[in-house]
């Protein structure tokens, strides 16, 4: 209460600032637990594989996806703070496809599966265009934020099945 009137903004900036960190923390929680099973791999197996002629260098992998990480969890905050009912399964397919694409990393870096890990990417992609949809009903800015990682994942299933391809 402020002056005898309730102040319903009292506490908004500072909440929805704590939930734009916590989505942060969250995508960027994902790239670390992905970056675990990458990491010690890179050298000694990934340098190894055959790789198509459209492979990007390894050094650009960190800065795309940490465009990428940081625009989804922007995405995931703007749905957040729309606060509908509608907002629920939007977020949870965030959530789900943001599992998935730690798992994708464990398949082909940590068990070195590519064949394993191209099923599992298309499954991602799936998720992803399903979490674009979703988001883009509830804001166009969050359905864009996600388009940029639908075009990276869907170069990578594509790097995927020829790596997996050439190395069979």
């Amino acid at each position: 209460m402020v002056g005898g009137i309730r102040n319903r903004n009292f506490k908004g900036p500072a909440r929805s600032t704590l939930a734009l960190l916590a989505f942060i923390a969250a995508c960027f929680g994902a790239a670390l637990a992905g970056s675990a099973f990458t990491t010690p791999s890179v050298p000694e197996w990934y340098d190894s594989l055959i790789k198509p002629s459209f492979t990007p260098p390894n050094w650009l992998f960190g800065p795309v996806w940490s465009v990428l990480y940081l625009a989804m969890a922007i995405a995931g905050w703007l749905v957040w703070r729309q606060r509908e009912s509608s907002a629920t399964l939007p977020l949870m397919l965030f959530a789900g496809q943001l599992v998935l694409n730690v798992l994708w990393s464990i398949l082909f870096f940590g068990l070195q599966a590519p064949g394993i890990a191209l099923v599992e990417i298309l499954t991602l992609w799936v998720a992803i265009f399903a979490t674009l949809l979703s988001f883009w009903r509830i804001s166009k800015i969050a359905g864009w934020l996600f388009v940029p990682y639908l075009v990276w994942v869907s170069f990578a299933t594509i790097l995927n099945l020829e790596i997996w391809r050439l190395n069979s």
